[in-house]
């Protein structure tokens, strides 16, 4: 089974991406932890909140890939987690940056910032995308799986990813 996951910052069209490339593929696609664990938290995200992030996030992905068969896209992974850990609390939880090693997929989608931001009440850094948006260009680089900088709008963009897909289920 081929894992392919979606990244990059804030309002960069992930999710939509996700279930798009699911439709298209005819498979399933994980979805995002952290988003319902943060609507359903009474107050800002803390720094103890990313052991159970992680740990549900990683449920989540065994989960469907435990019926997986051949592709499996991700609307994020741990990397996410151990990028949104050192940029606002300056540390990362050594356990956690290495289970993103070990959990490291078969391609990176790099979704970018070609997209306008849209506030959601959970999102909170539309003034600092560039800052934010190279962490994970440098996050992505470093973690030494394959990737594929995704750009432009609507069946752009979805071809883009497709086209990057593909490639990876050749080879």
């Amino acid at each position: 089974m081929k894992r392919v996951v979606l990244t990059g910052s804030e309002s960069t069209g992930k999710t939509t991406l996700a279930v798009r490339l699911a439709a298209h593929y005819g498979v399933e696609y994980v979805p995002e932890f952290v988003r319902d664990f943060a609507a359903r938290k009474d107050g800002p995200i803390e720094f103890s909140d990313h052991g159970p992030i992680a740990r549900g996030q990683m449920a989540l992905e065994d989960e469907y890939a435990a019926w997986a068969r051949t592709l499996l896209f991700q609307d994020t992974n741990l990397l996410s987690t151990v990028v949104y850990c050192g940029h606002y609390f300056g540390q990362r939880p050594a356990w956690i940056v290495d289970a993103a090693r070990e959990r490291r997929p078969d391609l990176y989608l790099l979704c970018e910032i070609d997209l306008p931001w849209v506030a959601d009440g959970i999102r909170d850094r539309g003034d600092r995308r560039e800052e934010m948006q190279q962490l994970f260009r440098d996050a992505v680089a470093e973690s030494g799986a394959p990737f594929a900088v995704v750009e432009g709008q609507g069946d752009a963009r979805l071809a883009a990813a497709v086209s990057a897909v593909d490639r990876i289920l050749r080879d």
